[in-house]
């Protein structure tokens, strides 16, 4: 749980409960709920609520202005809610490519559990180490005991994420559960397996020669152990939410609370074992197997590649897509390959970090190069990577083949990993092989990583320099009062702040600031900076100057409801931008004819940091190299 948890318990509770919660979203600024009746809302506990700006409704939507860490407090919503914050049945799907799918469909499953997953890892971890050191035996009580408690969310797998699928996929959460239970009851998994002769064989002499040991219904059930899998169980739960969807409109109402769960439960289980289960193991084990010969074949190839750009996967979401197969290697092989692979990679990225240290200018950016590095110890490398290696791009290249190199050794010396543990520093206990009390792989780790991280500190001290913080924006006078200019975002004319039809931007509850009303479909950075945030939806984009001033650019109001049509971003998240770059590009036309404004505020969210805030006069179509804001230091 992140450190929102107290705040966003309180606002579930004036929100009138997670069962009044039809979905909810977030933007740049505010959370975004669709309530099944707004009248059980507590606007005025809500609106004096710490934490809390103010509230908003508009477009169907009950509003909670939160500000730029919207998506912290976001992330506890959902997880205190137990909610995916997806939309209900009749709101529209989810878009994007079917790779795009995929990736979020597999990282929601896993989001909910990640914790307890890599607590039982760490677990797993410690007790492999102990047993190392021989504080106590195999098989004695101390073990079974950290077994038991280690191994249990790896071993019923299917059920943890029969819940956090069933969730995606709009499915009752017991009923997930259920279908998940099912797929791990141990009296089906040991008669399915046998331990006899089988009945019969299907595909005999081929890749997919399967026996079968049961019959259900007189048809043959293949055997599969589904313990600890991954993919099974969310084709299965995706089955369920058509085979519920359609026991709904068949049942009458009255009837539906027992019946609807029992033939979800009896014919996805079913079809589940008798087809999607074997399908999906086929295909699993296939490209199982698929990468084990491209290990086998080349394992210093597969490893570099994997270290090389596992942390550019890590900022696209991409991932994921290794994780499942990490799992499957892990519950099928014994060992993984992948993973071991991309370990260096946290510890170059905090390397580079910590040589940032010494050479940054930037009073600011230095400040949190030791939190980040802290940070990336422990496996968690985002505010390395977002706040610090990435915009100044070479120093995040670096540590990509400082991790290449971690990867080469472990290719070199064939490092496995043995489980699914902790992160960072607690992670080098994933590489003990219990079966044997082998600590050999841990060894080649412990080697892989000092050379990626004294490599990546070496090659940033010595090829990068800091040299990005030359021309400022920033001008100070003879009484040492600082002033920034901010020049204008987008063509247009300007009005006072308080005009603008949004009451949390008019109220200046988000800073200080202006409205501009574009006649030029077109955002450009107003200072020499970094792009902090740019929204999905590009509607919104956030920039930090090189001095430290924060600038929040809205395009239009409730825009977000657009999900990026009309709109085109030429930047990224983390991209450093000079003063007059083109961010955004948007079709005014199409907007309005879309029936929303395209009114776009221009905020400075730090203001509190700030003597003062001097809007420039009134003007009609001002150009992106006119003055907007005065900001005095």
């Amino acid at each position: 749980m992140g450190k929102y948890q107290d705040l966003a318990e309180k606002i579930i509770a004036n929100v009138g409960g997670k069962e009044n919660i039809n979905s909810v979203t977030h933007c740049i600024t505010r959370l975004r709920f669709k309530l099944k009746d707004e009248a059980k809302a507590n606007e005025d506990v809500l609106k004096n609520m710490d934490g809390v700006v103010t509230i908003m409704k508009s477009g169907g939507q009950f509003q909670v202005v939160i500000g730029n860490h919207v998506p912290l407090v976001y992330a506890d919503v959902l997880e205190v809610a137990g909610i995916t914050g997806e939309a209900s049945d009749d709101d529209e799907g989810e878009k994007g490519n079917i790779f795009n799918r995929l990736i979020d469909l597999i990282s929601g499953c896993f989001q909910p559990f990640l914790g307890a997953l890599t607590a039982c890892g760490m677990l797993k971890g410690f007790n492999a180490l102990f047993l190392y050191l021989k504080l106590y035996e195999a098989g004695a009580g101390t073990d079974l005991f950290f077994t038991a408690v280690g191994d249990c969310i790896f071993y019923f797998m299917p059920v943890a994420i029969g819940l956090t699928a069933a969730r995606k996929f709009k499915v009752a959460d017991f009923t997930g559960l259920a279908i998940g239970m099912a797929m791990v009851y141990p009296t089906i998994q040991a008669s399915a397996l046998g331990a006899g002769k089988p009945i019969m064989t299907l595909f005999a002499n081929t890749i997919l020669e399967s026996p079968v040991f049961i019959r259900v219904f007189g048809l043959p059930i293949i055997a599969n152990n589904y313990t600890s899998s991954v993919v099974p169980v969310i084709l299965v739960i995706w089955f369920a939410s058509r085979i519920q969807k359609l026991a709904k409109r068949l049942i009458p109402e009255m009837l539906q609370t027992f019946l609807v769960p029992m033939f979800t439960i009896l014919i996805s289980v079913f079809f589940g074992f008798l087809i999607i289960g074997p399908v999906i193991t086929f295909l699993t084990n296939l490209l199982g197997s698929g990468f084990t010969a491209l290990y086998e074949f080349s394992p210093v190839l597969m490893s570099v590649t994997v270290g090389f750009f596992w942390q550019a996967l890590v900022i696209f979401g991409l991932h994921w897509s290794l994780i499942p197969l990490a799992i499957i290697n892990i519950s099928t092989l014994g060992f993984d390959t992948i993973l071991a692979a991309s370990f260096s990679a946290s510890f170059a990225q905090t390397a580079v970090v910590l040589a940032m240290f010494f050479k940054l200018k930037d009073k600011k950016l230095k400040e949190l190069a030791i939190p980040a590095v802290i940070s990336g110890l422990f496996g968690v490398t985002e505010p390395a990577i977002y706040g610090l290696s990435l915009p100044k791009k070479k120093p995040f290249l670096i540590s990509m083949i400082g991790a290449a190199i971690g990867g080469l050794i472990t290719g070199l010396f064939g490092a496995r990993s043995f489980i699914m543990g902790g992160l960072g520093i607690f992670g080098f206990v994933n590489h003990i092989d219990t079966a044997n009390s082998d600590i050999s792989n841990m060894i080649t780790q412990f080697i892989a990583v000092g050379v990626a991280m004294v490599f990546s500190f070496v090659a940033t001290m010595l090829f990068w320099k800091d040299d990005e913080v030359t021309e400022k924006t920033e001008v100070q006078n003879e009484m040492g009062v600082r002033k920034e200019i901010v020049t204008f975002p987008v063509q247009g004319n300007m009005m006072p702040l308080e005009t603008a039809k949004d009451q949390a931007f008019a109220q200046g509850a988000l800073g200080k600031g202006v409205v501009i009303h574009p006649t030029v479909g077109e955002v450009v950075a107003p200072f020499d900076g970094t792009v902090m945030t740019m929204f999905p939806t590009k509607h919104a984009i956030g920039l930090v100057s090189d001095n430290g001033l924060e600038l929040l650019i809205h395009i239009g109001l409730d825009t977000v409801q657009l999900d990026g049509k009309y709109f085109e971003a030429y930047v990224e998240q983390g991209a450093k931008v000079k003063r007059g770059d083109k961010l955004v590009s948007f079709d005014i036309q199409a907007i309005e004819e879309a029936g929303y404004s395209v009114e776009t505020p221009v905020i400075v969210t730090n203001s509190a940091d700030y003597l003062d805030i001097i809007e420039a006069d009134q003007q009609a179509d001002v150009g992106n190299s006119d003055e907007l804001l005065t900001v005095l230091v």
